[in-house]
């Protein structure tokens, strides 16, 4: 019997966000909207969709004894995560700096803070939270190493999920415990490295299965995704919505994808499922409070 369906190890950030008209080129200064603060971080992100959803999640987190830590620790409860696993001090908060245009398309970038600090000692410190677990998921806004000694301590009989964000390239340890390995097609083209092939996404999930994951999903934004695994390739469509922010959204999308596999789904049931979720979050302003609940799911 777990205690939790996921435990989500990763970042934790106050997103700073501005809306433009236009993204500056280099040496240009544009004008933006007012100033928004939004608990954020792909971690913490993560976590909140889930709960959201109804799993019961726990976060293994590092934020800053400060103002935007209080602020992420104050989400992540509200929405019904167990924060036993956030860990204060070390380091100031994680802030990501987002600007965010008129169709919803978003940049970001992040300064990583007491994401930097999240050790592998922490993950060894945390040894009862991964075997209460169902499913553990990571992102790549935290240290490698501690993703690595995160594969390290998964539990008998639980699932492993990564989205490699940002990207790099991946050791084959932790490509061979992926179960999904997701990514979005930049972050494809940066695990694949020189044996990217062609433009199909699909040769794209077929080599990334060939290097070490037990599955992949390739998210293609309004062109919905690819799941790969044993049983082939198949495509997931997308949901037609009227985006306004597409910030956090395939965090939302990798959470609930984690979520559904831990009850059971098959992945192309799963990433259906999570399509849905993800093409909810993008009709709302900002991240965290964006995330669905399982009626306004059900409601697409």
């Amino acid at each position: 019997m777990y205690d939790y369906d996921l435990l989500v190890i990763g970042s934790a950030n106050a997103d700073l966000v501005i809306g433009v008209e236009r993204r500056p080129g280099a040496g240009e200064t544009v004008l933006g909207s007012d100033l928004a603060v939004h608990p954020g971080g792909k971690g913490a992100n993560q976590a909140v969709a889930a709960a959201r959803l109804g799993a019961r999640t726990a976060l293994l987190a590092r934020v800053g004894d400060d103002a935007y830590g209080r602020l992420l620790l104050d989400s992540q409860r509200a929405a019904g995560v167990d924060t036993v696993g956030v860990l204060v001090g070390g380091a100031p908060t994680g802030v990501a700096l987002i600007t965010v245009d008129p169709s919803g398309d978003n940049s970001i970038v992040v300064s990583p803070g007491a994401n930097g600090k999240l050790t592998p000692e922490d993950v060894r410190a945390a040894g009862s939270l991964f075997h209460a677990s169902r499913v553990v998921s990571t992102q790549l806004e935290i240290p490698l190493e501690t993703v690595v000694e995160a594969v390290r301590n998964l539990a008998p009989g639980s699932r492993f999920v990564l989205n490699p964000s940002p990207p790099r390239p991946l050791p084959p340890e932790v490509l061979a415990a992926c179960d999904p390995l997701i990514v979005n097609e930049h972050e494809a083209k940066v695990v694949l490295g020189d044996a990217l092939v062609g433009d199909d996404p699909a040769d794209w999930a077929r080599i990334l299965l060939a290097r070490g994951p037990r599955s992949v999903v390739v998210t293609l934004g309004a062109e919905g995704a690819l799941v790969a695994s044993a049983d082939g390739v198949a495509r997931v469509p997308s949901v037609k919505v009227e985006a306004i922010d597409t910030t956090g959204a395939g965090d939302a999308f990798t959470a609930a994808l984690a979520w559904r596999l831990g009850q059971g789904d098959a992945l192309p049931e799963a990433a259906a499922y999570a399509a849905r979720v993800g093409a909810a979050a993008v009709t709302k302003a900002g991240a965290q409070e964006s995330y669905p609940t399982p009626e306004e799911v059900d409601a697409l």
